[in-house]
């Protein structure tokens, strides 16, 4: 049943469900499309490219450059989310703001086709044009989610997205793996067109934007005099303030466990850069099969109880890494655990966020989202750092002190109302 699924105070509420199946068709399908680029640029591809090909990596001055160019794109988009998503629900542009940013991801990764060994300079740039491009997009796309299903099917529809997305990543890798050996090149032209291509059934399909009688240029002015009143109206709202602290902790754990799983499993437990990319793929397989399992639960059970379940099992995860023998076998058992939880803690927050956002402010709301997201990479990775020196290079402490994360956000958690559990 299709219906306009917005009760009196102006909040997403579960009358009937429904779905609109083409619309849901094409979201996932985007899904699809963006996850090639985390996977073949920023986790393994371009990733080493840039590093020790771009730059050379004497004296780890690659690392340096790198980890430069990733942290100034996420602090560009954590910073320009919130605004950019205020101004698309005002102008009524959801759709054309998304459009933009997937041609600026696009565009950006074609020009690494220009890039060669010395162009340091122009690849930070390219990539951090490319990477903002990207990250920006998916503000757009993810407040799609309260107008494609009604609240109590939102978990089964944010899971099948990110059960698709997972997919996609396995097949971006398969894929690049021949070109590498044939022409680098080749595989940034491949991962452009699986994006470009792969992007359009949403392009067709997902509602379109909305006349608001606000141009964007006035939209524009009203968000830069009014910043203070966009933050505001975050502070207004209880319990979605209450899940963004709460996510801010929990995803900065989920996210430092994904940027040094590959330094803690060459270094900690010997794989080999070929393994490791194996063994990638395979932690897509398994977030996949997390995504689509937990996904009709967190709709039966609510999404605060699939991810207080997920956040416990992370938390078992982080700690075990201290006690298991050094072998790569048990590390891999205990990263496709891992995986199985990071498919699930995704889609089961986005379709927590869907739920706890005002009608009219999607992209607004989704915005702040992508705000906890970036903004709290810093404080896990730096915990990290500091624990695995302070121990003469213990990564295994290191990680398990992550766990503290989980744990805080766990707790805080607790202190958010599930819409699903009043209605």
């Amino acid at each position: 049943m299709l219906t306009d699924e917005v009760s009196l105070n102006g909040y997403y509420s579960p009358k009937d469900a429904w779905v609109n199946k083409k619309q849901v068709g094409a979201w996932a399908l985007f899904d699809l499309a963006n996850s090639v680029y985390p996977a073949v640029i920023t986790s393994v591809v371009f990733q080493v490219y840039y590093i020790n090909e771009v730059v050379g990596n004497t004296d780890s001055i690659g690392d340096w450059w790198w980890g430069r160019a990733v942290s100034l794109s996420a602090l560009i988009v954590a910073i320009s989310s919130p605004l950019l998503g205020a101004i698309a629900d005002r102008a009524g542009m959801r759709k054309r703001f998304m459009v933009f940013f997937v041609a600026m991801c696009i565009t950006g990764v074609a020009l690494f086709t220009t890039l060669g060994p010395g162009a340091v300079l122009w690849g930070f740039w390219v990539f951090v044009f490319a990477n903002v491009g990207y990250e920006a997009c998916l503000v757009f796309y993810n407040a799609y989610l309260p107008d494609i299903a009604s609240s109590d099917k939102q978990g089964w529809v944010s899971g099948l997205g990110f059960g698709v997305g997972y997919a996609g990543s396995a097949v971006g890798l398969l894929l690049a793996i021949p070109l590498i050996e044939t022409n680098i090149d080749l595989v940034w032209v491949m991962v452009a067109v699986f994006f470009i291509l792969f992007s359009i059934p949403s392009f067709l399909f997902l509602p379109q934007d909305q006349a608001s009688g606000m141009s964007v240029s006035r939209a524009a002015r009203w968000g830069l005099t009014n910043i203070i009143q966009i933050f505001g109206e975050v502070l207004q709202e209880k319990d979605l303030r209450r899940f963004l602290l709460a996510f801010f902790f929990y995803i900065d754990g989920v996210l430092t466990a994904i940027y040094m799983s590959s330094t803690v499993a060459s270094t900690t437990f010997g794989y080999t850069q070929n393994e490791l990319v194996y063994l990638f793929i395979a932690l897509q397989i398994a977030a996949l099969i997390g995504a689509f399992a937990l996904a009709k639960p967190t709709d039966l059970l609510g999404p605060k109880k699939i991810l207080s379940g997920v956040l416990v099992m992370w938390t078992l995860v982080a700690v075990s890494i201290g006690f298991i023998p050094t072998s790569k076998l048990w590390f891999g058992a205990l990263a496709m655990v891992a995986g199985f939880g990071l498919g699930s803690v995704q889609a089961a927050s986005r379709a927590f966020m869907a739920t706890l956002i005002p009608k009219g402010k999607e992209a607004e709301m989704f915005g702040f989202y992508a705000l906890c997201g970036k903004s709290s990479s810093v404080v896990g990775p730096l915990v990290f750092g500091y624990i695995a020196v302070a121990s003469g290079g213990n990564q295994r402490l290191a990680v398990m002190a992550i766990s503290v994360l989980f744990v805080l956000g766990l707790g805080l958690l607790r202190r958010v109302n599930d819409p699903r559990s009043a209605a």
